[in-house]
């Protein structure tokens, strides 16, 4: 059964202009890309979207990057999505992770990582709402 995760090309990522690598290592590894779009985070939107890390000591930090500049979110299907993704990508801390991953490849710090992907299957969908409607998802292309 597919299901889906999300991706956020960060702004470091659309800063020096990797959004055509990325895609293509995702599109590569098999994901089907259901929607996307490029967007500039509000500071109330991205506070809504990384809620869950508001008592945090990072996320005033973390909303202050991710509304620096342009953003892609991107809706992903395939077999085992959000696991795959994160596989993917590697560690958070580009220093720890694995070859040939996203953030090894193109990310130089823990703060600006490149990309963001769902940690779960629950916070996949709420996480792919918040950019995205029913309508735009392609829910019947391709299958």
């Amino acid at each position: 059964m597919s299901n889906r995760t999300l991706a956020i090309l960060k702004p470091d990522c659309v800063k020096k202009n990797l959004i055509g690598n990325v895609i293509g290592k995702i599109t590569d590894a098999g994901f089907k890309i259901k929607a996307v779009r490029m967007t500039k985070l509000t500071k109330d939107s991205a506070e809504g979207f990384y809620e869950v890390h508001r008592e945090r000591t990072f996320f005033n930090d973390l909303v202050k990057y991710m509304t620096s500049g342009p953003c892609v979110p991107i809706a992903l299907e395939k077999e085992n999505a959000v696991e795959d993704f994160r596989l993917l990508i590697g560690a958070t801390d580009p220093a720890k992770a694995a070859e040939g991953t996203i953030r090894k490849l193109y990310a130089e710090s823990i703060e600006q990582n490149i990309v963001h992907g769902s940690d779960s299957d629950e916070n996949a969908a709420k996480e792919i709402s918040h950019f995205f409607s029913k309508k735009e998802l392609l829910e019947n292309y391709p299958k």
